[in-house]
Order: C-alpha cells, then structure tokens, then sequence
C-alpha cells in the first residue's frame, strides 16, 4: 500500500502543516525544538561531568586509605 514516500508527497504534507499551523507558529516550535535540543545535550554533558567528578572523588578515597 504505501510503499515509499517521494518528493511530491513531502511537498504536499508540508504545505498541510503550513496551512494547518501557519508560518509563525512553525518558526516558533522550531525555535522550541532547537531549545530542547540544546537544553538535552547540556544536561547530558552536565551529566557527564557530574560521573567524572564522582570518579574522581572514589580515586581521593582510595589514594587516602
């Protein structure tokens, strides 16, 4: 049934979204989506950083005893 999705269907999908939502209100959830990409990948990074001062911290203790 649906085998494959070309170009023509992408285009005409894109023009839906666009007449359902408008063009200011797709660059506004863009502008969204771009911000909770970047918050995600500061708390993964954060995240990171927080294991590797626990890493250390265990390196500490062991090096004291």
């Amino acid at each position: 049934m649906f085998k494959t999705v070309g170009p023509l269907e992408i285009v005409v999908i894109l023009v839906i979204v666009l007449l359902v939502f408008g063009v200011g209100r797709i660059g506004k959830l863009g502008g969204e989506l771009g911000k909770g990409i970047r918050a995600f990948k500061d708390g993964l990074a954060g995240k990171l950083d927080e294991d590797q001062d626990v890493n250390e911290n265990n390196d500490n203790i062991k090096d004291a005893s």
